[in-house]
């Protein structure tokens, strides 16, 4: 066992770290508040480093809190979703589908081909919500 942590810790002697330890700074929430509301909804740490270090800051990789390209996209199908009854009716037509009861008529094929429709069109529009094409999804 001796052995194997010795090797470990070369190893890990050689590696060396990708930034340095990071630096905590308290504030009051006062302070915070004021900070949060000046960095207009960037990274409260990138600001930070901005004020204290101006044009010498070195832009970091941010990734956000979320992939969405296109709010307004987004708000579209989320409003659609919330002013339909679409769960509920799939959930439905589910059932009915498993007790052998869909009567399947012209008007039972056209409503389930207008849901098929709107379903994908949700699709689309939620993939370019996500910066995507309809081509590029699952």
């Amino acid at each position: 066992m001796t052995k194997l942590r010795n090797e470990f810790q070369r190893h890990a002697e050689r590696q060396p770290p990708k930034y340095p330890p990071p630096f905590s700074l308290r504030l009051t929430y006062e302070e915070r508040a004021r900070l949060i509301a000046e960095a207009s909804g960037r990274p409260l740490g990138a600001y930070i480093r901005e004020c204290l270090l101006g044009d010498a800051a070195k832009p970091r990789r941010w990734y956000g809190n979320s992939p969405v390209k296109d709010y307004e996209a987004l708000g579209r199908v989320l409003g659609v979703l919330g002013q339909s009854r679409l769960a509920s009716n799939l959930n439905q037509l589910a059932k009915a589908v498993h007790s052998g009861s869909l009567p399947v008529t012209p008007e039972t094929e056209a409503d389930l081909k207008q849901a098929c429709r709107d379903v994908a069109a949700m699709r689309a529009e939620l993939l370019r919500a996500l910066g995507k094409t309809p081509g590029d999804g699952p």
